[in-house]
């Protein structure tokens, strides 16, 4: 048992398991602008929040694992990854399989306690998330697959909330979308000379360091345009306006926290930044419904 906690344990820190709170709050604040389209209707709230929790976290885990499965080779030759679990033998690829195994039957599960339409469409909704694993082997869009995979979430959440989709949730899709890419990008520019090594595709390669810097920026751009798109199509106030201050005030620390000649606070713009985005995010506009409610 010892040693199935210690490669539990492993894993967990291999996928950055805490990393949950970058997308969480976003699909949690898909389902409470749903809650508020339905009239804050009390009944089995408690629950189908809870399963959303869960169908999120388990799909992100799988979908972590599976790409550092897909991916050990390549972590391996690079010095910046090579500790990692897996490419480090710390880890055998049989437990990484079994854990993206059950993540993904917990998944399911939680899909099929939201409804039949989450359990019909959590095979397209892992799709996406796999499949992005791939992406960077053959296009430099890479980081906007990525930032599309977080960006279901917050439309997922809607369908479990509703049972249908409402287009205007799909403003808070894009801007997770845009946010994830800026932010990937920023973290990619790390692997610049690697990546030219090994052939991968990303905006970096292709563009440079110091154009994907600006990439990134503009992406952030786009993220703020679709969040105020967001508060106008549901008719929000001012704490949501707010929400959106404090995260373009959070996205230009983080991007004066980079710069091309210096990569050496990258980490700090990438984990630290953006999980307070989200976070701001999420209690302001939390606020802001409960407000009105």
């Amino acid at each position: 048992m010892s040693s199935f906690w210690r490669r539990l344990s492993l894993t967990l820190e291999m996928i950055k398991f805490e990393h949950s709170v970058f997308a969480l709050p976003f699909a949690l604040t898909g389902a409470m602008l749903a809650w508020r389209e339905s009239q804050f209707r009390t009944d089995g709230l408690g629950w189908r929040l809870f399963w959303i929790v869960v169908a999120m976290v388990s799909a992100r885990s799988a979908a972590m694992t599976f790409n550092r499965i897909l991916d050990a080779d390549i972590d391996g030759r690079n010095r910046r990854t090579a500790s990692r679990a897996l490419p480090a033998g710390l880890l055998s690829v049989r437990f990484a399989w079994l854990f993206t195994l059950v993540a993904t039957l917990v998944f399911f599960w939680a899909s099929q306690q939201l409804g039949r339409i989450c359990l019909m469409l959590a095979p397209v909704a892992l799709a996406i998330i796999f499949t992005y694993s791939y992406a960077k082997r053959f296009t430099m869009f890479a980081h906007l697959w990525l930032g599309f995979a977080l960006g279901i979430a917050p439309a997922a959440a809607w369908i479990a909330m509703r049972g249908t989709l409402d287009a205007r949730i799909l403003f808070l899709t894009a801007a997770v979308m845009f946010w994830t890419a800026g932010f990937d990008v920023i973290y990619a520019c790390q692997d610049f000379e690697f990546d030219c090594t090994e052939g991968l595709c990303s905006i970096p390669r292709r563009f440079g360091v110091k154009n994907a810097l600006l990439i990134a920026r503009a992406l952030h751009v786009g993220m703020i345009a679709c969040l105020l798109a967001l508060v106008f199509a549901f008719g929000l106030g001012a704490l949501s306006l707010i929400g959106v201050a404090a995260v373009i005030g959070l996205l230009a620390y983080e991007h004066g926290l980079v710069k091309a000649n210096d990569l050496s606070r990258v980490n700090a713009a990438f984990f630290t930044v953006n999980g307070y985005v989200s976070l701001l995010f999420f209690a302001f506009w939390t606020a802001d419904i409960l407000h009105h409610r």
